[in-house]
């Protein structure tokens, strides 16, 4: 392919995924496929030699679309959102096309420079207090990961090695394996798997914190355990609180957990994934309250703030924790500006696993610009107007029962009953496939989620949404009560 059949080709796709993008509603949300249906359709080995770009073309609507999840049609309500837009699209156009590996400032000025100042901006939409932030010669800043699990993962190892070294100069008989033995992580118990895996990867004890019955952690809960942990000989390290948890969007008492974690040397981490998008709407922004006692915040963008996948938004209150944790410089990534103290905050493949960095700025840049704070500002406000639209039309029908404060674009619900009823229930919806939900656990509870997701929701979705629900379940009782009256 030249440059010439590029153009032609590109353009052809750019109005395929237009028209995707415009008439995915009228597209079966969830894929009617069965486990390794995809590997009967194509070669077992790739071509020899070239195929047409024809060919090709029409295997994404033959072989890929039929197993596509339709994450961004407006009838799709499962998990979290998964940000997109054109803009982004446009953006991420362009990375792949300038195909930078942006590990250092010399091996892409702009990628790394972009990067620092568009977090800033994020930052101060959001109003992060200054020392996250790097400005010209902040002791903070932002990077983008590629998840919230990366995030929390690089908080926990830059935690480690800070508590290692900070106990290894108060009792320096004690070695590094001692100390590592007995450090422990804490987590609500509504934290996300994530946080869970990174002390696995980090090969840390993690214990969970109980929340309370609004499922938030408060101060005496976390204070009990440390007490109990410390009593045991134990060395509190890492707390991972939650903002806007996975099951419910509830949140952690900041203001409350903050001051117990600066008193302990307990290295706060804030998971923000999907709720942080939220706050840079000033009636949302109180949820963010006590971010101040943090040592390091996180949030995703390619969640709900119409940047795609990937770029999730992680700051720092100071950044040589994390260079000091991660810093190698062998002579082949050497440059002659790296003494330069202008460049300190500039050094981002040390903020991270990976060496290798993809020009995720851009996109986020794109969006920014593009929509604007007002714009997305009212993106937020609409899902939650529709958030509750739902719960107003769950709470007007007496068969279901409303499980979490509806706080933002998630509405958490279960037909009052036993958890078979409510599994039955998602079980029908989700074979009918008109729209497409996830549950999870709240207690003992088996319970449904229904969160606005698509940029393209509108109202009148979410009153088809419950329509179909409401005679589904009608259905459901019906057949449920006439077995139970057979047994």
């Amino acid at each position: 392919m030249d440059a010439a059949e590029f153009r032609k080709r590109g353009k052809e796709m750019v109005d395929y995924v237009a028209d995707y993008l415009e008439n995915i509603d009228k597209r079966q949300v969830f894929p009617d496929v069965e486990p390794g249906y995809l590997r009967p359709l194509i070669a077992d080995c790739a071509p020899q030699d070239p195929e047409n770009f024809e060919d090709v073309f029409k295997d994404i609507e033959k072989i890929i679309m039929p197993g596509v999840t339709h994450w961004h049609s407006p009838y799709f309500f499962a998990y979290f959102p998964a940000a997109s837009s054109f803009p982004a699209l446009l953006a991420d156009m362009l990375c792949g096309g300038i195909g930078c590996v942006g590990f250092s400032w010399a091996a892409s000025p702009a990628c790394t420079e972009l990067e620092t100042v568009t977090l800033d901006w994020l930052g101060k939409m959001i109003n992060l207090p200054q020392e996250f932030l790097a400005g010209k010669d902040g002791q903070g800043g932002g990077v983008i990961q590629g998840s919230a699990s990366e995030a929390t993962l690089i908080s926990l190892l830059a935690a480690r090695t800070k508590t290692i070294k900070r106990v290894q100069s108060e009792k320096p008989e004690l070695t590094e394996a001692e100390i590592m033995g007995r450090l422990v992580a804490y987590a609500s118990d509504q934290a996300h798997s994530s946080v869970e895996r990174a002390a696995l990867i980090g090969a840390v004890k993690i214990k969970n914190v109980p929340s309370d019955d609004t499922f938030s952690v408060c101060g005496s809960a976390l204070k009990k355990v440390l007490d109990e942990d410390k009593a045991a000989g134990l060395i509190p390290f890492f707390f991972c609180a939650t903002l806007g948890t996975t099951t419910c969007c509830s949140f952690d008492k900041l203001l409350e957990l903050g001051p117990i974690c600066n008193k302990e040397n307990i290295w706060m981490h804030i998971d923000a994934a999907y709720a942080g998008s939220a706050f840079i709407c000033p009636e949302f922004r109180h949820l963010l309250n006590g971010v101040e006692f943090a040592d390091s915040f996180n949030f995703n963008p390619h969640k709900w703030l119409l940047v795609n996948f990937d770029c999730s938004a992680m700051w720092v209150k100071k950044r040589s924790d994390l260079t000091g944790a991660f810093k190698l410089e062998p002579l082949y990534l050497q440059h002659h500006h790296q003494e330069s103290g202008a460049l300190s905050s500039l050094w981002l493949q040390h903020w991270q696993i990976p060496l290798g960095r993809r020009f995720r700025s851009l996109k986020l840049w794109f969006v920014l610009r593009l929509y604007g704070v007002t714009g997305l500002q009212e993106h937020i406000r609409k899902h939650v107007r529709l958030s509750h639209q739902f719960e107003h039309f769950v709470l007007q029908d007496e068969r279901f029962e409303i499980c979490a404060e509806v706080v933002l674009g998630l509405v958490c619900f279960r037909l009052k009953g036993s958890n078979e009823l409510n599994e039955a229930l998602l079980e029908s919806i989700n074979q009918a496939k008109k729209i497409h939900l996830v549950p999870c656990h709240l207690r003992e509870k088996f319970v449904l989620r229904f969160a606005i997701c698509s940029r393209t929701v509108e109202s009148t979705h979410i009153k088809f949404a419950w329509q179909h629900i409401s005679q589904l379940a009608s259905d459901l009782l019906k057949t449920w009560e006439q077995n139970h009256h057979q047994q």
